[in-house]
């Protein structure tokens, strides 16, 4: 998960933008951990190196970006033998792209599974 968040990336995000959608996404998490499919989550994947590399290299191309909420800079990349999955809760279709194209220009257009949930409008 990229929760390698600075101070200064944190404050760009407005009290608007934590408003907008509840932060409580505990449906998704006990979801996530209690699927039978262990390598799409964090907790199963081996950790090796290349694939630690992967996982550090999308993260730092998402952090970044301004225009993501702090919902997408949470979303869950699991990389396993090259092959990344994406997980999590994202603002809108645009962010799910966004996430996806970012990942793909690193681990290629067939290595990404594209699986973040849109929040729903509150």
């Amino acid at each position: 998960m990229c929760f390698a968040v600075s101070a200064s990336m944190a404050q760009t995000h407005t009290s608007s933008d934590a408003a907008m959608t509840p932060a409580d996404n505990s449906k998704v998490n006990s979801a996530e951990v209690n699927s039978t499919v262990k390598q799409t989550t964090a907790d199963g994947r081996k950790n090796s190196s290349s694939d630690v590399a992967l996982t550090q290299q999308i993260c730092k191309s998402v952090m970044p970006d301004k225009h993501l909420s702090m919902s997408a800079h949470n979303a869950t990349i699991v990389a396993v033998h090259g092959a990344v999955t994406l997980n999590g809760v994202v603002r809108g279709d645009h962010e799910k792209h966004v996430i996806e194209i970012k990942a793909q220009a690193i681990a290629g257009n067939n290595n990404v599974t594209n699986g973040p949930t849109i929040a729903p409008n509150t």
